[in-house]
């Protein structure tokens, strides 16, 4: 079984930047997808960005396109998530998940979830 471990959170004004971390417990197999989703207050989990454990494709949704960089780190078994031009509506969890197979944007297709981290733009 998967635990990955979320990190970075925290507060931040607009327009600042950030860097998340999610650290896997062993190392992840090269079939999986890694991916970041978050979930703002009474909304729904939404698909933020995802990459493949091997190769280097990646998949992001357009509210981040542009502002927001997957990567991962593999002799470390850990993704980030650096995320520019913040804005107060990038205020949710955000959390970190593992599939094996294609990239998905729906969260339902995820086995494995972190417990997540708090990221809050403000002034």
């Amino acid at each position: 079984q998967v635990q990955l471990t979320e990190s970075g959170g925290g507060l931040v004004q607009p327009g600042g930047s950030l860097r998340l971390s999610c650290a896997a417990s062993g190392r992840p197999s090269s079939d999986c997808v890694m991916g970041w989703f978050r979930q703002a207050p009474g909304k729904e989990r939404e698909f933020v960005a995802a990459i493949y454990w091997s190769g280097s494709s990646t998949n992001y949704a357009d509210s981040v396109k542009g502002r927001f960089t997957i990567s991962r780190d593999n002799a470390k078994n850990t993704v980030y998530l650096q995320m520019s031009s913040l804005k107060p509506e990038d205020t949710a969890v955000y959390y970190c998940a593992t599939r094996i197979g294609s990239i998905q944007r729906n969260p339902s297709r995820y086995a494995y979830w972190g417990q997540g981290t708090q990221v809050t733009v403000s002034s």
